[in-house]
């Protein structure tokens, strides 16, 4: 089994003197800064949905394996038919799917032959059944016909040798069919990629069905981290809640980076008193302070502890909700084998009305209304966890300075495309 190259303990450093970074200079760093880190194996493909392909497929087999039917009807040799009325003679017999007609069609002769059904020899062309009339011993249609018509020639989908699915894609149900009708029954994929979450914070209380104080709140971080990171296919790792306690935290960081590929953990990341995990990453973990210029989010923590990367999200739930869809993504993508993974932008008319200054990136809740156009969420506030569920994608607005109105094109991101 191959062993990937670990990233380096300095990967995330930014160059010094820089504050700001553009959301594109983030990106382009952070791609650069990483690798794949999973091993692989080899799986029945049966089993394989969902995995990464650490290998391109190859077909065994051409899809379909033999020239074939389109179409139930009567197949003949395109050579002995001409303008007019055809009448031609029917032998004995029939082709249908899994039926092979074994003798010759004699030129001059049709034959009568089913859908999927193999051609038999001296048959190329099929006349749809209703646009023929037959008593039983004859058949008649009217030409020319074109030749070829209403049949698939063998290879028409995938020949035999083509390579029907590249390196680093996702297989899903369509693909399993594939794999099945080329004849593969194995497949070499990489180890899905494990994904440790860990909250922090004396105000958090993990379980909802618990009794909250006026000064506490519920952890709603470490259930949406991992489950965005199972529907993009990976393991979840719940490292569960820790105390602001730097040993407990240190403890679940330890074994998050024994059982997963990366950490993700949610606030606690800034410089205040009580950010612990800020602290013990700059002491132990070559810590990185990324401040995006966007919004919501801005604060990015990059580190690696005992070997395995740590991304830091913001606290609040929206903006961690914002950044791991922009930054986390395509992050674990590539780790994963898949590759770097661009989200889909649909250009869309706004349904409302805002003036944004020059300077940063600003992403709003959105989703489209009956005439397609993007309507925005009634706040921009970063705690109101309501607008994630009643929206279906974020806008994106650009860097520079705009001034939208209804009407004013924008770019979409839909949940869809961004894999949820």
């Amino acid at each position: 089994m191959l062993t990937p190259p670990r990233l380096r303990n300095d990967c995330f450093a930014m160059p010094q003197g820089v504050a700001w970074v553009p959301v594109d200079e983030a990106l382009a760093k952070l791609r650069a800064a990483l690798v794949r880190v999973t091993g692989t194996e080899r799986i029945s493909a049966s089993r394989a949905s969902g995995r990464v392909l650490a290998e391109a497929v190859v077909a065994r087999r051409s899809n379909p394996p033999t020239p074939n039917s389109a179409v139930d009807g009567y197949g003949f040799a395109h050579s002995a038919t001409g303008k007019g009325v055809q009448r031609l003679p029917l032998v004995e017999g029939r082709a249908a799917a899994g039926q092979p007609y074994r003798d010759s069609v004699p030129e001059g002769s049709a034959i009568r032959i089913l859908t999927g059904a193999i051609l038999p020899e001296g048959v190329d062309t099929v006349v749809l059944e209703e646009d023929c009339a037959t008593d039983g011993t004859t058949v008649a249609f009217d030409g020319p016909v074109k030749r070829g018509a209403n049949t698939r020639p063998a290879g028409e989908d995938v020949a035999e040798g083509e390579v029907a699915l590249p390196e680093g894609h996702r297989l899903g149900p369509a693909d399993l069919a594939l794999l099945a009708a080329l004849g593969v029954s194995e497949v070499t994929v990489h180890r899905p990629l494990r994904v440790a979450v860990l909250s922090t914070g004396d105000e958090l209380i993990p379980d909802p069905g618990s009794p909250a104080e006026p000064h506490q709140i519920y952890d709603a971080n470490r259930p949406m981290l991992l489950a965005l990171a199972a529907r993009w296919g990976y393991e979840p790792v719940d490292l569960g809640h820790s105390r602001d306690a730097p040993d407990e935290i240190a403890a679940r960081l330890d074994a998050g980076a024994d059982s997963a590929d990366l950490i993700l953990t949610s606030g606690g990341a800034s410089a205040g008193d009580e950010d612990h995990v800020s602290r013990l990453l700059r002491e132990k973990g070559q810590l990185s302070s990324w401040r995006i210029a966007m919004k919501p989010g801005r604060p990015l923590a990059l580190a690696m502890w005992n070997g395995v990367p740590v991304m830091g999200l913001p606290g609040n739930p929206v903006a961690a909700f914002v950044c791991a869809l922009i930054f986390a993504r395509p992050a674990l993508s590539l780790l994963s084998g898949e590759g770097w993974t661009e989200p889909m932008a649909l250009t869309v008319p706004a349904a409302f009305s805002k003036r944004k200054k020059a300077g940063r990136r600003e992403y709003l809740r959105a989703r489209l209304d009956a005439e397609g156009r993007a309507e925005v969420f009634r706040s921009e506030g970063s705690g109101l966890i309501s607008s994630l569920s009643w929206a279906t994608g974020i806008v994106e607005l650009p860097d520079e300075a705009v001034d939208v109105g209804p009407g004013t094109p924008v770019r979409f991101l839909p949940y869809a495309g961004l894999g949820i």
